[in-house]
């Protein structure tokens, strides 16, 4: 089993992306694809005068502000254009891919977060009106259940709360948990660079591998997103994945390179 996780940043070839993911598939590969949208979730809050806001964690982690507007904006880019846009592109490579967000079915279902520390202009803040949280559970029945009649499965947040409402996660601690659920040999996320860089952004300065028990050390190179790809890596090992890759989402084959061993593998 294999989950790959395709980043939402401009410049990734979902073309390239979704006939490597075909091509598997119809060689007998099962896998669960996980996408994000954040790059076309900006451009259309923006078009729509709502421009996206992002705020730092006290811990250091980047998200972004997600007000009931934005919400709304969320569901209709990544549940609606990329969703479907990637699902399109898989039936026209030959995989019969089926969108769900999380919360169909209630595939994936966590808490709402009460409150989130910030920190703005170096003052700390509280946000006790942020529709965000985490994922803890996942429906494995229901995927198993594609799964096993054929279907390839294409899953985006957002997630549900506990308490029935709709919440913005992160894309790649959902595709963590998602791996860890299915019990996935590899966890593949694909984004905008060739994997975990040693010197930001100098691509030349790539880090080919990390030791599953120092993962977490990892975390002083991470920059911006990538330290909540680098978090999420951290859970999936815990939780009992294989191993993980970080690597290219703009190259031919990516897929098929990131299982090759190009990139950052964390093993």
């Amino acid at each position: 089993m294999l989950v790959v996780k395709v980043g939402g940043s401009a410049g990734i070839d979902l073309d390239a992306v979704c006939t490597d993911a075909a091509s598997l598939w119809n060689e007998g590969q099962q896998m669960v694809l996980v996408h994000g949208g954040s790059a076309r979730t900006n451009q259309v809050a923006e078009q729509l005068g709502h421009p996206p806001q992002f705020v730092t964690s006290v811990s250091g982690y980047t998200s972004r502000r997600t007000d009931r507007e934005t919400l709304t904006i969320f569901e209709m880019v990544y549940c609606g254009e990329v969703n479907k846009g990637i699902v399109e592109r898989l039936q026209a490579a030959g995989a019969n891919a089926v969108g769900l967000s999380g919360l169909d079915g209630r595939l994936l279902e966590g808490r709402r977060k009460d409150a989130i520390k910030i920190v703005r202009k170096g003052r700390r803040m509280v946000l006790r009106d942020d529709l965000t949280g985490t994922v803890d559970t996942v429906n494995v029945e229901l995927l198993r259940l594609l799964l096993d009649h054929g279907y390839l499965p294409v899953v985006t947040p957002p997630a549900i709360s506990v308490d029935n409402l709709a919440i913005n996660v992160d894309g790649d601690r959902a595709a963590a948990r998602i791996a860890a659920a299915l019990g996935a040999e590899q966890l593949i996320i694909l984004s905008n660079v060739p994997g975990l860089l040693r010197d930001y952004p100098d691509e030349s300065s790539l880090i080919p591998r990390i030791e599953a028990a120092r993962v977490e050390e990892a975390m002083a190179h991470a920059e911006g997103r990538m330290r909540i790809k680098v978090l999420g890596a951290a859970e999936a090992i815990a939780d009992g994945v294989g191993s993980v890759t970080f690597a290219d989402g703009r190259v031919e084959q990516p897929i098929r390179t990131a299982l090759a061993g190009r990139g950052t593998v964390i093993a």
